[in-house]
């Protein structure tokens, strides 16, 4: 018999350090289609193509952090 490796899924911890206020509309769509309502509010995602697109889009507006779990 041989043991079937469990495939986990990475969790990324998205915090809202900066304020979209100022930036472009898609920018501060993109803050709010993450979940980010509020300054140091923080949301977790599960990784994926998609998510890491609009995380490169916003990058300076929000603190990125891979849980291990």
């Amino acid at each position: 018999m041989t043991k079937t490796a469990e495939k986990k899924e990475k969790i990324i911890r998205i915090t809202l350090v900066k304020s979209p206020i100022g930036f472009s509309k898609q920018h501060k769509g993109t803050v709010r289609a993450l979940g980010l309502r509020r300054m140091h509010q923080t949301v977790d995602h599960a990784d994926s193509p998609s998510l890491r697109g609009m995380l490169y889009k916003v990058s300076h507006l929000v603190e990125i952090e891979e849980v291990e779990e």
